[in-house]
């Protein structure tokens, strides 16, 4: 019994990891016609595209990649700007800290108003 359980499990294995990596042939394709949506830098093609798929932008923009290329940057780089703009508030950001102690000169100034 215990033999039959390593077998089926050893046989199994490879069905449960690839069926999780793989996209859907649907999901592929909506993701291919709002990649070419951007491209196009028609806002009207844009928002009838977003809306035919109900596309959720807050979640969906900061994940897409479109030929190894974030969706804002990729439609920048087809001269889409119109719709870079649309999208710019869902990018994310970066934030970086300054240490003010490890930055400090004796001729810079530490202004404080309380």
């Amino acid at each position: 019994m215990k033999k039959l359980l390593t077998i089926a499990a050893i046989a199994l294995a490879p069905l449960a990891f690839s069926s999780q990596a793989a996209m859907s042939l649907q999901m592929e394709k909506t993701l291919v016609a709002v990649c070419k949506a951007g491209a196009s830098n028609s806002i009207v093609e844009f928002n009838g595209t977003m809306k035919e798929y109900r596309i959720n932008k807050p979640r969906i923009f900061p994940r897409l990649v479109c030929n190894d290329q974030s969706f804002h940057q990729f439609a920048l780089s087809h001269g889409a700007d119109r719709t870079a703009a649309r999208i710019e508030r869902y990018t994310l950001g970066t934030v970086t800290i300054k240490d003010i102690t490890m930055n400090y000169h004796e001729d810079d100034i530490l202004a404080v108003n309380f």
